[in-house]
């Protein structure tokens, strides 16, 4: 069963939405666990002090090392070595294909930075990686560590009550977004359902699923259409790249 640690100074803040929805149904039924570890733990003075001013001078407070380092340490001895990654603006553009890369490991660790960050020495001595959502910066790193495990989590066997529903998901299926989805009732306020999808034509449902995903993708995110096969790629290739840099 794979394990998902997330260090952070406010793991009461996390812990509710661990227990809902596919988080909580994913430790039901035993296909995962996801431990939420409180910095403060680690920390050896009365005042349970975590940060300190940077050398150098200039604004703000930085975890301190020791905190994160000896918490690092206890996981690794109780449980083993995990995969470490540090939710940070300075990484990685956090993506679909690195959410099915992590979800292949055993154990993975997520550092939730705050303030001005953390001591540098830390990626050192520990070996994380670091992560971004996007080109946005957060006061804390808590809720990309939630949308890093959720995403991972979901793709996990038997965590989703249909195993097509990741597979079809935005971004799987040839890197396209997905395709616009209807249900009832078929008129709403003058608006009809697209009429192939109650034709009862499944061969037609899938070309109109196609060909509208392409359409979507090539309207909204032609940079995606780079990365794969399809035909659009020679228009796609003459827009603009999107940014790819970290938050």
């Amino acid at each position: 069963m794979p394990l998902f640690a997330i260090l952070t100074l406010f793991p009461e803040a996390l812990e509710p939405y661990t227990r809902e929805s596919i988080l909580g149904v994913a430790q039901t039924k035993g296909q995962a666990e996801i431990l939420l570890v409180d910095l403060r733990d680690f920390t050896r003075d009365r005042h349970r002090t975590v940060d300190d001013r940077p050398f150098g001078g200039g604004p703000g407070m930085l975890l301190r090392p020791e905190p994160i380092v000896e918490a690092v340490e206890w996981l690794e001895a109780k449980y083993g070595r995990f995969r470490k990654f540090a939710a940070c603006p300075s990484g990685r553009v956090f993506r679909q294909q690195v959410a099915d890369e992590i979800a292949r490991e055993q154990r993975v660790l997520i550092l939730c930075g705050r303030y001005e960050g953390f001591d540098d020495r830390v990626r050192q001595l520990c070996g994380f990686e670091d992560l971004s959502l996007g080109d946005f910066v957060l006061s804390g790193g808590e809720l990309p560590a939630l949308t890093i495990v959720e995403a991972c989590v979901r793709l996990l066997p038997g965590v989703l009550g249909n195993e097509e529903s990741a597979a079809a998901d935005s971004f799987r299926k040839d890197g396209l977004l997905d395709h616009p989805h209807y249900t009832r009732p078929r008129t709403y306020r003058g608006l009809e359902v697209p009429e192939v999808l109650v034709s009862g034509d499944h061969a037609a449902v899938e070309r109109w699923r196609e060909e509208t995903a392409r359409k979507r993708t090539r309207v909204r995110r032609p940079d995606l259409l780079k990365n794969t096969n399809n035909p659009e790629n020679a228009s796609a290739s003459e827009a603009d790249d999107a940014p790819d840099r970290a938050n």
